[in-house]
């Protein structure tokens, strides 16, 4: 009996250069200014960020972590300078974003332009087809594996250091035949596997390969990793663009995922007293910090230490007056189907929910901690 079902041939996908794509933003258009006019807020937002920031300098002056989850909204809308000036004031100890966060920076870094036609690009089949973009998070994040980085400090040394470093297939094979000799023991060596295939596959020359991003200083994941800022990317197998590209692998960017998860999970550990900001992302946000508190709570049993106890401070579009710190709402009230409220509810500590859009909500944060 045959096994396994019939699968797409993806190395059959046309792809096209990014500069045959109408593009429609550019970068200088949508970037904020940290030192530009702020948006009105009204009392109650005020208050809100008030009360964040206040968490987040108790937090940092403890040693605990600040931790911001982000949608690709954030990058979308601009706020990449804004974040960076948190960083570099040292009020956020770690990012955390989907893969269109980081590959929709990726694109203003090195293309300037972001965001496609999806609707026209669908049914001409060229969405996401864009060569750059899945060439280079595809081999950055294959390289970077080998040297035991995750997908987000992968793609975050590509746009600093203008490029990677694709090894000789030689060095690569020896080092397999001597872990499968049993003469090494090394965690990287699928990682190594990975890369081979992927060189012999699609004939990539082994050697320096040079990426210029003119667009560098306004990226959020470059300036994450110039600054030594874990920034971890957790991703779904087909929801992003890069995954239409025939160099696309599930192993490479599961393997960077799951790199992220941990590493992410690490920041998690030390976020008693600290403060999670979750900035629109309803699912990824939630989901991720819920197993990573499970985690890190696991681990406190064993060393006799209670559970977590973070303050978690959410900022999305949706109007609500739930107040979550009560508990949680009755099946007959929409609140009930907040996944947001509903996970991070959960966790212990405090939640704050700030409704905002973010180019208001992040500025003021921003503005607010420089006071």
């Amino acid at each position: 009996m045959p096994m396994g079902y019939p699968r797409i041939d993806g190395r059959r996908v046309k792809v096209e250069p990014l500069t045959a794509r109408e593009s429609k933003h550019h970068i200088d258009n949508i970037r904020v200014d940290p030192d530009g006019p702020l948006s009105p807020a009204s009392s109650r937002q005020a208050n809100q960020i008030e009360t964040i920031a206040d968490r987040i300098r108790a937090a940092r002056s403890s040693g605990a972590s600040v931790m911001l989850a982000y949608g690709a909204h954030l990058v979308k809308n601009g706020l990449g300078p804004v974040v960076t000036r948190m960083m570099e004031g040292g009020w956020i100890t770690h990012l955390a974003t989907n893969g269109a966060g980081v590959i929709h920076d990726w694109e203003y870094a090195f293309h300037g332009r972001s965001e496609e036609d999806v609707r026209a690009h669908v049914a001409r089949g060229c969405f996401g087809t864009w060569d750059e973009t899945g060439r280079h998070t595809a081999l950055a994040v294959l390289a970077g594996a080998v040297d035991g980085m995750g997908y987000g400090e992968s793609v975050g040394r590509l746009i600093v250091e203008d490029g990677y470093n694709i090894p000789d297939s030689t060095g690569l094979r020896k080092a397999l035949a001597d872990w499968s000799a049993g003469l090494v023991d090394d965690e990287a060596m699928p990682a190594r596997a990975d890369l081979l295939q992927t060189i012999i596959r699609h004939d990539i020359a082994p050697g320096r390969h040079t990426v210029e991003h003119p667009y560098k200083r306004h990226s959020l994941t470059g300036n994450a990793c110039r600054l030594g800022i874990p920034l971890t990317v957790h991703p779904g197998i087909g929801y992003d663009i890069v995954y239409t590209h025939p160099l696309a692998s599930g192993a490479a960017y599961g393997r960077g995922g799951m790199i992220d998860f941990q590493v992410f999970a690490e920041g998690v550990s030390r976020i008693d007293g600290g403060v999670f900001l979750s900035v629109g992302s309803s699912i990824m946000a939630p989901q991720v910090f819920e197993k990573s508190v499970s985690i890190a709570n696991n681990l406190r049993r064993q060393d006799g230490l209670g559970p977590l106890q973070p303050f978690i401070a959410v900022n999305d579009l949706t109007e609500e007056d739930w107040d979550w710190n009560a508990g949680e709402p009755p099946m007959d009230n929409p609140a009930y189907y907040n996944r947001m409220g509903k996970s991070f509810s959960r966790m212990g500590g405090e939640l704050i929910y700030t409704a905002a859009d973010n180019r208001l909500f992040i500025p003021h944060l921003c503005r607010c901690l420089a006071e």
